[in-house]
């Protein structure tokens, strides 16, 4: 009897466990549950959620492939396909970034080829869409699922393997208060936005979306007679404008060219941050900072002088990172940095610093679920930032675009600083913005913060929730603490295996695999996007897999089959 697999959830993570598990040479019987109703194109790129507009921040050259690769299943498209698609076939190439739609149309092809392949190796493969898994409940041998149609009454399926690959988790209710968003997704919400005072909280990628979204309902970016991106309001949009905002007021600089795949790091490998992890817990963050020190001096002595690297902590890094950039003023300095962008990537020539810092956050990953909690604390709040600025770029065309709303004088940036407050009490629409000593009023203001981290209580499955089996993660105390367990500390998120299975000690399946990403970031703080989404399916395909394959092994000795 084949073993019987649920995968909830079909975008990127889903696609990818499914591309693992139809490789195993034993069949299984595989039904892939997805609340939307058309299967593969994951949240993030879905054309109900995203606004054309929107641009992905990963280039086809780091998409690993599926099927066939980004670029490959472009060229094949015909020319009404790539217009609908709103791609040029002369530009599409290996490091361009397309629009998140493109990428849900690809994910979405895959999947089905997938499917196809799958069946054709003998597997039994059934594909439910608009189904929503509302509930799961742990037995001793099986996991039971309680699915809703969305047109029909709740059923209730057995298997044996359940993955959980929701990935992106978004409110339902995008505006809970007039002209207060949440989030910025879904886009088209955000299209009900007039022509006012917009504040946008994030200068991220996210921020940048829903710049965007609404600023294309309120014109248009053109290219004037010089060849460059110009932005056009529509009439009697005057009273549009919109601030983005952080505590650094600093924005994203643009992607820059590298060797892909990654050349190897020559001080602070894997195998240096592994035998610092076999050494023990106490004193590793400060260990594994030692490791980047040495590799980024190394790397480019200069930047580390610039920044004065050899006197540099754990502590201090952020602030002389960020130091010339808070500096000064930060639309001169993205069109400084565009225009270096543009330039290296013509000729290909690599920022050894900047590619060291995004080789290295691979590497440093692999330490931070070994950090005690105070160690814990410390990369968060210091050290991480850098790490996520540098592998967070954006495309060259997303600055164009915040440089073309600025001069039409339609937008700013504000450094919010570390005392700062948000309120929407008592207004009839918006939020007021406080910070360094003025307040701010906006008629529309947008969360766009993205992804947060979500904890054990946050599982949306009551009686899952009610076994008592899904625990916040841990991490070593820094120091033993009296009634604690063992010295344990919870931290936040799930705490998970390596297979990323639930931990616990109940006489109850272990079969369930948690790969939703929102519940991943406290302890697995870079697990971001399609190349996160590949390796956790591949954990995960490979565990399932072996354990099949134990399964019929046992079976074989019991003479069953």
């Amino acid at each position: 009897m084949a073993s019987r697999i649920a995968i909830v959830g079909s975008g990127p993570t889903g696609i990818y466990t499914l591309k693992g598990l139809i490789e195993s040479a034993d069949p299984l019987a595989i039904t892939i549950f997805e609340s939307e109703a058309e299967p593969g194109k994951g949240t993030p790129y879905h054309p109900d959620i995203n606004d054309r507009a929107m641009l992905s921040n990963i280039a086809s050259i780091e998409l690993p492939a599926i099927c066939e690769k980004l670029t490959d299943w472009l060229h094949r498209q015909s020319d009404q396909e790539l217009q609908r698609l709103g791609v040029e076939r002369a530009v599409i190439g290996e490091r361009e970034f397309f629009p998140r739609i493109v990428l849900g149309e690809y994910l979405r092809s895959q999947f089905l080829q997938l499917v196809k392949g799958g069946l054709a190796n003998g597997h039994s493969i059934d594909v439910k869409a608009s189904h929503r898994v509302c509930d799961i409940e742990l037995q001793k041998h099986e996991i039971d699922l309680t699915v809703e149609p969305v047109d029909g009454l709740a059923s209730r399926y057995s298997f044996d393997h359940v993955v959980l690959a929701t990935g992106h988790d978004w409110p339902d209710t995008t505006e809970i208060k007039p002209g207060y968003f949440i989030s910025p997704w879904p886009a088209p919400v955000l299209k009900t936005i007039p022509p006012c005072n917009v504040g946008i909280l994030g200068t991220s990628l996210s921020g940048i979306d829903a710049l965007i979204t609404v600023a294309t309902k309120h014109g248009a970016f053109l290219l004037d007679q010089h060849g460059d991106l110009q932005y056009q309001p529509l009439p009697d949009t005057d009273s549009f404008h919109a601030t983005m905002m952080s505590r650094k007021g600093v924005l994203p600089e643009a992607d820059f060219y590298c060797d892909i795949p990654y050349l190897p790091l020559e001080i602070c490998t894997a195998d240096a941050v592994d035998r610092l992890i076999a050494a023990g817990s106490h004193g590793l963050l400060d260990a594994v900072f030692v490791l980047f020190q040495a590799e980024l001096a190394a790397t480019d002595p200069d930047y580390a002088a610039s920044i004065g690297l050899g006197i540099l902590s754990v502590e201090t890094i952020a602030p002389a990172y960020f130091r010339a950039r808070e500096e000064a003023d930060p639309f001169t300095w993205a069109g400084r940095n565009l225009a270096e962008a543009e330039t290296n990537k013509l000729r290909k020539h690599t920022v050894e610093w900047r590619y060291a810092i995004l080789r290295m956050h691979e590497v440093i990953a692999k330490a931070i679920p070994h950090l005690d909690e105070t160690d814990l604390i410390r990369f968060h709040k210091h050290f991480k930032t850098v790490f996520v600025d540098d592998y967070a770029t954006v495309p060259h065309q997303s600055i164009r675009r915040l440089l073309a709303l600025h001069r039409a004088g339609k937008l700013d940036i504000l450094a919010l600083g570390q005392d700062s407050e948000i309120d929407n009490a008592g207004l009839e629409r918006g939020a007021t913005v406080r910070a360094n000593g003025k307040t701010r009023a906006f008629d529309a203001f947008i969360d766009a913060t993205g992804q947060h981290a979500l904890s054990a209580r946050d599982i949306p499955f009551p009686t899952l929730k009610a076994q008592g089996v899904l625990k916040k993660a841990a991490t070593k105390a820094a120091v033993s603490l009296e009634g604690s367990d063992q010295g344990i500390v919870r931290t936040g998120g799930i705490d998970l295996d390596d297979k990323f299975r639930p931990v616990f000690e109940d006489d109850l399946s272990n079969r369930l695999y948690c790969g939703s990403i929102s519940f991943l970031l406290h302890k697995l703080p870079f697990v971001q996007g399609i190349t996160s989404a590949r390796d956790i399916g591949e954990i995960i395909a490979r565990a399932i897999v072996k354990e099949t394959s134990n399964d019929d092994l046992v079976l074989l000795r019991q003479g069953s089959i």
